[in-house]
């Protein structure tokens, strides 16, 4: 028999009233098997099952990927190496607080003169569809995937934009009031127009598509777990 270990975040949690069960499957099982064995073992996750993601040993699985016996498998809904070592790359998912000061400082060496920067912020008022007022946001990861995708990230940074120097992508977790950085992407290099603006741009883009991190928005009169869209396929960049 394979035993698996498996992981629930965000609302899957909130569903099943669980972190993690352990499960039994069969030799040479898939992501489609451990489907049906969870349907079986926690019938409400069945509505569920269409629309999340899962990860095997911290990478993102399909239907008919195998797996290995006792993987760490994690649920979860969508969210929210490679670099030269003579240039700096400072990755965290923190509860700390963000200094962007400091990140600046990590990312700048002899030959910078241009740093391109991305900050996200809790927003108490939205205006873009229905208005509302925000509370305060309670920011989950799975953290050990995360920093492996956060990674992935910057490699895929530096591949695209050759000239960059010093990468920071920070991202926090917790609960954070109206107000707090929440997300930062830096990005360093000798000029301007070498791809900071680009970089860092694409780097916040892609941390919204890979990187394992949910958001619960508490507020006035209800809190909700806010989901992204991106869906792994087989032959993608995962």
């Amino acid at each position: 028999m394979n035993e698996v270990k498996v992981l629930f975040f965000a609302n899957l949690r909130d569903v099943t009233g669980k972190d993690m069960v352990d499960i039994s499957l069969g030799n040479n099982a898939s992501i489609a098997d451990l489907k049906l064995e969870l349907v079986k073992k926690i019938p409400e996750l069945e509505t569920y099952l269409p629309t999340i993601l899962i990860a095997v040993n911290h990478e993102y699985a399909i239907e008919d990927d195998q797996i290995p016996d006792g993987a760490e498998v994690a649920l979860f809904p969508p969210v929210s190496g490679g670099a030269d070592e003579s240039f700096p790359t400072y990755l965290a998912i923190t509860m700390d607080e963000i200094e962007l000061n400091e990140l600046v400082k990590i990312i700048t060496i002899p030959t910078t003169g241009a740093v391109g920067m991305f900050t996200g912020l809790v927003r108490e008022i939205t205006t873009r569809g229905e208005k509302r007022k925000t509370r305060y946001l309670e920011y989950e990861a799975y953290k050990t995937m995360g920093e492996r995708k956060l990674k992935q990230v910057a490699d895929e940074i530096r591949e695209r934009w050759p000239h960059i120097e010093g990468i920071a992508i920070v991202q926090r977790i917790g609960r954070l009031y109206p107000g707090t950085i929440t997300v930062t992407i830096a990005c360093s290099a000798s000029h301007r127009d070498t791809g900071v603006f680009e970089a860092s741009r694409y780097g916040i883009d892609r941390l919204k598509e890979i990187v394992p991190v949910w958001k619960k928005e508490v507020g006035e009169k209800d809190e909700v777990w806010i989901e992204g869209k991106y869906f792994p396929t087989q032959g993608s960049d995962q």
